[in-house]
């Protein structure tokens, strides 16, 4: 089946015992057995079965296996979040005295957490994701995991991930990447050779900002038979080579870690995926048309969107991925600009979150970066005159009318 089916059909049919087509949401804290022996052979693994929703949950399960579907992967760890699902990646695969490379233009929250890893002697070295040669020398002996945003979260550079599949192949370690920007509408992770995807569901596969959920899916395209993670070494033993780390992850993150997505959360995200496809491309055009009109406004210094010929990764990108996002950014040469700039803003929502129905806009340097170094900022591309735009599914028009309307009031 094509995506679009996959995205209505996939996970969940309809309940056998009513019928009904959509997804039933299981709000039980806990799920009944009929006897004390039946309960003990699903806890001991002899029987599948519920027992604790922070361990399972079938409404969970069936958004679980939408998102494997659409990935054409393995399968599917959901999360409360997606910062917890880059964690349980990290937490997984890496512990004390072993290293991560890194793309150095990272979301604020991922960098936040990479840092932090340093009190558990985790060491990350960052390296430009444009620089294949770059990635491959910063990687040593004790490195776990290879982390790359397919298009960096605001710098808006992309990777050559087939090229970057084939060094982690050779150094038999995992691609691990988050593909929210992009979502699995838009990137096909398992063709280009990535190991590991992981979608912030907040973001386009929610409906509207509604909804906080994540997802980590192994694309099956890593053997975790000569695995180099002493954890996931463990579990081989457990339940065999083939869903050793997905085993792993749920265990440790979610069972043991209570990072578990909520089954209403689960409901309202399975709705999501339903009309991703049709949303992600009105996000990709709306983003396209705002790019063109701001590139001629004389109030702007300059505009970063990668559906524009003038973007150095344009032609990469377009290789690369089906759609170009909704993100953008723009540059109007000062701080004080950008916060005159949004504050004019009428129709435009200023607020820290992408992928939204509304069109979004934020000062990346005051807010989701303001813990960072002044060269943290930089190398990530956050400058202090840049704005961050998420195109949202307005008429596109009303969408270039408020941008113009609050640019004339920066004056210039």
């Amino acid at each position: 089946m094509k995506f679009e089916t996959k995205a209505i059909h996939s996970g969940f049919s309809h309940d056998p015992k009513t019928g009904a087509t959509a997804l039933p949401i299981y709000q039980t804290a806990a799920f009944a057995h009929d006897s004390a022996e039946a309960i003990s052979d699903v806890f001991q693994g002899r029987k599948f079965g519920y027992i604790y929703t922070r361990i399972s949950n079938p409404t969970v399960t069936a958004f679980e296996a939408r998102v494997t579907q659409l990935e054409n992967g393995l399968g599917t760890v959901a999360f409360s979040t997606g910062m917890a699902a880059i964690a349980a990646a990290v937490y997984t695969l890496v512990q004390q005295g072993e290293h991560i490379v890194s793309s150095r233009s990272l979301f604020g929250g991922t960098l936040h957490l990479f840092e932090d890893l340093k009190r558990f002697g985790i060491s990350v070295t960052y390296v430009d994701a444009t620089d294949v040669n770059a990635i491959k020398e910063a990687i040593t002996p004790q490195t776990r995991l290879v982390f790359m945003e397919t298009i960096a979260n605001p710098k808006l550079d992309v990777p050559d991930f087939k090229a970057i599949s084939e060094i982690t192949k050779a150094h038999n370690i995992p691609l691990v990447v988050d593909a929210t920007v992009t979502t699995p509408f838009s990137f096909d992770a398992k063709g280009h050779g990535v190991s590991i995807v992981i979608h912030s569901a907040t973001k386009y596969m929610g409906l509207g900002g509604t909804t906080l959920g994540g997802t980590l899916t192994d694309l099956g395209t890593f053997s975790w038979k000569n695995t180099l993670t002493e954890s996931v070494k463990e579990m081989l033993k457990k339940v065999g080579p083939e869903f050793a780390f997905l085993a792993k992850v749920r265990k440790q993150n979610v069972t043991n870690a209570g990072n578990n997505l909520a089954p209403m959360n689960a409901f309202l995200l399975q709705l999501g995926l339903e009309t991703l496809s049709l949303r992600f491309e009105k996000h990709c055009s709306n983003a396209l048309a705002l790019a063109k009109a701001l590139e001629a406004n004389k109030h702007v210094a300059s505009v970063q969107y990668l559906g524009l010929e003038s973007h150095k990764n344009h032609a990469l990108a377009k290789k690369q991925y089906a759609h170009f996002s909704g993100l953008l950014t723009l540059r109007l040469g000062s701080k004080e600009a950008c916060f005159k700039f949004m504050n004019a803003l009428k129709l435009v929502k200023n607020l820290a979150n992408l992928g939204d129905s509304k069109t979004l806009a934020i000062h990346t340097a005051s807010t989701i970066y303001n813990d960072c170094t002044p060269q943290e900022r930089e190398l990530a591309g956050v400058y202090d005159d840049l704005i961050r735009v998420s195109v949202g599914l307005e008429h596109p028009d009303d969408i270039i009318a408020d941008f113009a309307q609050a640019l004339e009031q920066i004056g210039g």
